[in-house]
């Protein structure tokens, strides 16, 4: 079948949604029960749902008693560690009253580089599918190291796309759409639709997050997006408040046009 149409948002089967850690953590922790309010009613019409979130390291941080996000290595690996059950807790207390059970996958960069750690991914991940298990996925910051990262979480989640073989890709941020520069600045126009293989000749988007704890920014997404798009998987970026829209089919946000002839959709009775 034909890759997923704009217009079939709303029936697409396999979903991965990505969410960054500044509209997750701190002032912004508010905004994980309307996300997964989002996330169990795709769930609950018979869509397979995997969330990739951000937000380990921003969670851990004030147990650590930090301020800003840290720098080096090691403490970035301790947030971490620290702040992932803290996360994957929250999620799963929020997936209680919809009676959904959510499933921790961390990883790195290399298994899914690596051919029999990729097929091992493969593998649980498609069987915690089956099984109707929410997985939530993050990078495995407490062992990862700068060679080996993905670098965001972004690439994780258009790799993961990828890998699974999902219909649509729904990337999070607290921005509403891609702009054709930074949406603060004079003349920035929203861009809602992005044809496959379109360069985006003459447009500039920022390369950092709006805030301390995030790692990714419109560029990253505008990769990531091109990432999953190539392999024939459908993307909307959009904002996190907007979570519920977009996956009921709203014109929210910015679609980039899956390639043609790889990827396929499936749609729910």
């Amino acid at each position: 079948m034909s890759p997923l149409a704009r217009e079939n948002i709303a029936v697409a089967a396999r979903i991965v949604v990505k969410v960054g850690s500044s509209s997750i953590s701190g002032e912004n922790s508010g905004q994980i029960n309307p996300l997964v309010d989002a996330l169990a009613q795709a769930h609950g019409r018979g869509a397979e749902v995997v969330l990739v979130s951000s937000g380990a390291i921003a969670t851990g941080m004030p147990y650590l008693r930090l301020n800003d996000r840290p720098n080096d290595l090691a403490t970035q690996q301790a947030a971490a560690s620290v702040g992932q059950s803290l996360l994957i807790s929250r999620y799963q207390n929020s997936l209680d009253r919809f009676d959904i059970v959510a499933g921790q996958v961390l990883l790195t960069a290399g298994d899914l580089e690596n051919a029999t750690p990729r097929s091992n991914a493969q593998r649980a991940m498609d069987r915690l599918l089956d099984l109707r298990i929410l997985p939530i996925v993050n990078e495995n910051d407490t062992v990862a190291t700068h060679e080996i990262r993905f670098g965001d979480n972004d690439r994780l989640a258009a790799l993961v796309a990828t890998l699974i073989g999902a219909d649509l890709l729904l990337l999070l941020s607290d921005v509403d759409a891609l702009y054709t520069k930074p949406p603060e600045r004079v003349g920035a126009e929203r861009i809602s639709y992005i044809a496959a293989g379109d360069p985006l000749p003459g447009m500039e988007f920022g390369s950092t997050s709006v805030n301390g704890v995030g790692t990714g920014g419109a560029s990253t997404k505008v990769s990531a997006a091109r990432l999953a798009a190539a392999a024939g998987t459908g993307v909307l970026v959009t904002a996190t408040a907007l979570a519920a829209h977009a996956l009921g089919g709203a014109q929210v946000g910015t679609w980039f046009e899956p390639a043609r002839p790889a990827g396929s959709v499936s749609l729910v009775n």
